[in-house]
């Protein structure tokens, strides 16, 4: 060995490069963990820098240094310039060896030590909520600003997206990667699509928080909705939802849990990606063997058709399909503004403004903002000016209120609104329940799915406020319109009217 105890196969470019990057990297990793700890605020290009970008830059550097060494050997063997043309020997009773060897070891370990703290920080960053909604801000914008809205919004991503397992986190990984590439080639598709088709079975995910053996009863529900008339007058629904029921006769034996009932297996076939087609259905009563296939009458679905299609076992997300990622239609989120007192009620005629300006189309973000501050202005302003005098703070918070309802729900540069992503839970301003019990499905026999509406929930109070009526037994009462349409509301379904912007 040399007088400066570099060997002399180190001697390169290449090494030398190797060793300089490996160094610079290093600390700079050592630099970055120190921040990290004392910061207070999280930034996720800071965690992908520094548990993914880094480390690989440093390994990389690391195999420069041999790289460059085995180069520099293979060279002088070629042109002669060592009398040996073997390898490198390594004698343990030379000191100068010795001494390197321990050098060696030490690095070994110390980097094997800092290489699997480095692995569990970027696996368990790589899972994280921040990994998943921020890095791709533009892209998954919607989807993260809903979550944190949701119910599931102290639930990671991946609890959901990918569930416990090591087959489910490669699978996860893999598809991530092309992910990565769409975004970056900006090859992604605008709205981002529900990725129904990837999901694992609500049993290995849903289930692992949700104990479908502990669903009991019913569960009350309190609807206040506001008419779009001129004084936004009230009309309450007071309702009792039928989760699960009797349970005499086995585990859910009627309501809406039923459907998850361990004795019975509910199987479908759908006619679309988006599974709001569903024309046939076939129930299994696991107990008797019973076997039951339904069809839809008004459009059934062929032999061949059903030879071609996927066969579903029904789950918690056939309608529970929005559990996190949720975006409101612009007559829920008014009526919400005006329940929790966020807008004043005395505003005349703000629901069907408010509506209508959330529900129409825009570019951007800024675009809808500055559309929904001159459509409330102006109205107030030529339909009511003294109320614009005597209340423009009233109608300036009414603006602010529905740019936040805007921003949480309504994602333009993404096309992302929650027109385009139907929600199946109850059947008003999405087909949800009715996809099958809208009473088109029939057996041999004349046998058909119920469409009786007290099969899931029984209304106990409703009617405008001070004019609320109440059952008066445990049957309920039948459900009254707020419009006069006469028995129009048994005859069609509720989304063939509500869309979410319509009176």
């Amino acid at each position: 060995m040399p007088e400066s105890g570099i060997p002399r196969l180190a001697r390169n470019k290449v090494t030398a490069f190797g060793a300089l990057v490996a160094v610079i990297t290093l600390m700079a990793i050592i630099l970055m963990m120190v921040a990290d700890a004392l910061s207070e605020k999280s930034n996720p290009y800071f965690g992908i820098v520094l548990y993914m970008i880094l480390p690989a830059a440093l390994i990389f550097g690391l195999l420069l240094i041999p790289l460059g060494m085995c180069m520099t050997w293979r060279r002088r063997r070629r042109i002669h310039v060592d009398e040996t043309t073997g390898w490198p020997v390594v004698d343990l009773n030379r000191s100068d060896h010795r001494n390197a060897m321990l050098v060696f070891l030490m690095g070994t370990i110390v980097f094997l030590l800092l290489s699997s703290f480095g692995v569990y920080k970027a696996y368990h960053y790589s899972e994280s909520v921040e990994f998943c909604g921020r890095l791709c801000h533009t892209v998954m914008q919607p989807q993260y600003t809903a979550y944190q809205q949701s119910p599931h919004a102290r639930v990671s991503c991946t609890a959901c997206h990918v569930g416990y397992g090591a087959d489910w986190y490669a699978k996860s990984k893999l598809s991530g990667a092309y992910q990565v590439y769409a975004t970056l080639t900006d090859k992604f598709p605008r709205p981002i699509p529900t990725p129904i088709e990837n999901l694992r079975p609500a049993r290995e995910t849903c289930e692992q928080c949700h104990w479908p053996e502990k669903h009991y009863g019913g569960r009350l529900r309190e609807f206040t909705h506001r008419r779009y008339d001129e004084t936004n007058t009230s009309w309450y629904l007071e309702m009792l939802i039928k989760t699960s029921g009797d349970e005499s006769e086995g585990l859910h034996a009627s309501g809406i849990h039923w459907h998850i009932n361990k004795e019975v297996l509910v199987e479908y076939a759908a006619r679309d990606e988006k599974r709001q087609d569903i024309p046939w259905v076939r129930y299994t009563n696991r107990r008797t063997s019973e076997v039951v296939i339904y069809q839809d009458t008004e459009a059934p679905l062929s032999e061949e058709s059903l030879a071609t299609s996927e066969m579903r076992r029904m789950d918690c997300l056939d309608c529970h399909n929005r559990p996190s990622h949720i975006f409101h239609s612009p007559d829920f989120l008014v009526d919400q503004l005006l329940l929790t007192g966020r807008v004043s009620t005395a505003l005349p005629e703000f629901k069907s403004v408010a509506v209508s300006v959330m529900a129409s189309d825009y570019d951007s973000a800024e675009e809808a903002h500055e559309a929904i501050a001159a459509e409330l202005r102006s109205h107030y302003s030529s339909e009511y000016p003294k109320l614009l005098v005597a209340h423009s703070g009233e109608v300036e918070n009414a603006i602010a209120g529905v740019r936040d309802a805007f921003s949480l729900n309504f994602f333009p540069s993404m096309k992302a609104r929650w027109s385009v992503y139907p929600n199946n839970i109850g059947h008003l301003t999405d087909i949800g329940c009715m996809r099958c019990h809208a009473g088109f499905h029939q057996a041999e026999g004349g046998r058909t799915i119920t469409h009786k509406c007290n099969a899931c929930h029984l209304i106990l109070a409703q009617g405008p406020e001070g004019e609320i009526e109440r059952a008066e037994s445990r049957e309920g009462m039948e459900f009254r319109h707020p419009e006069d349409i006469d028995k129009a509301w048994l005859e069609m379904g509720c989304y063939e009217c509500h869309d979410g912007t319509q009176p």
